[in-house]
């Protein structure tokens, strides 16, 4: 029995030789698998790949808005207006000719004395904008205050002026051409559209829209 247990153990040690050092490698095991799959000298890191910036915000939309229309002599007053809100170089002018179908006037003074004495009473209540009539006619030696494409924009002037106390002037209908000018305002934003607006308010008779 001794013998036999010593053989076993040989036996054993031998099959255990065999597969561990002699018998050469199958596909089911690798008995050195790091040595065989790793190769450290060619192993890289990786960065992370770098996010993506997000979409900027969109940008309100900008535009040419026009603010008019005025008589030429109403131009620098509107220019001084709209000089704390842009650069010069975004303002611009259309000229154009229209036909006023409504006017807002003093009644004819009879001669030219009395309607220059009507012009200094407008002066010294600070209106500005007027025009002595002398053509021959029923209109000659009244004094126009402003000419108006409709008879909404001549009643709104008509209040203005009766608000700084002029009190003869009359609202009339009247075939009359014109010169009118509209400020262009480029690059108009939101925001500078509504102070536009707010300054159109200030200014009887002038609307805002977008350039032609």
């Amino acid at each position: 029995m001794r013998a036999l247990f010593l053989f076993l153990v040989a036996a054993n040690l031998a099959f255990f030789a065999w597969t561990e050092y002699l018998a050469p490698p199958t596909t089911g095991r690798d008995p050195r698998p790091l040595a065989r799959e790793i190769e450290p000298d060619r192993l890289k890191v990786l960065a992370p790949e770098p996010h993506a910036a997000p979409a900027a915000p969109a940008q309100p939309a900008v535009g040419c808005v026009e603010w008019g229309a005025f008589a030429p002599a109403e131009v620098a007053a509107a220019r001084q207006a709209l000089a704390p809100l842009l650069a010069a170089e975004r303002l611009a002018e259309r000229r154009a000719s229209e036909t006023a179908g409504w006017w807002v006037f003093l009644p004819p003074q009879g001669s030219r004395g009395a309607a220059q004495k009507k012009v200094a009473e407008l002066k010294a209540l600070g209106v500005e904008d007027y025009f002595i009539v002398q053509d021959e006619g029923p209109a000659r030696w009244a004094v126009s205050l402003g000419v108006f494409s409709s008879e909404e924009a001549a009643r709104s002037r008509l209040a203005a002026l009766r608000s700084r106390g002029v009190r003869s002037a009359q609202v009339g209908a009247r075939e009359t051409p014109v010169e009118k000018v509209w400020l262009q305002v480029r690059e108009a934003d939101a925001a500078l559209r509504a102070r536009l607006a707010e300054l159109a308010a200030r200014f009887p008779g002038t609307e805002l829209h977008l350039c032609p």
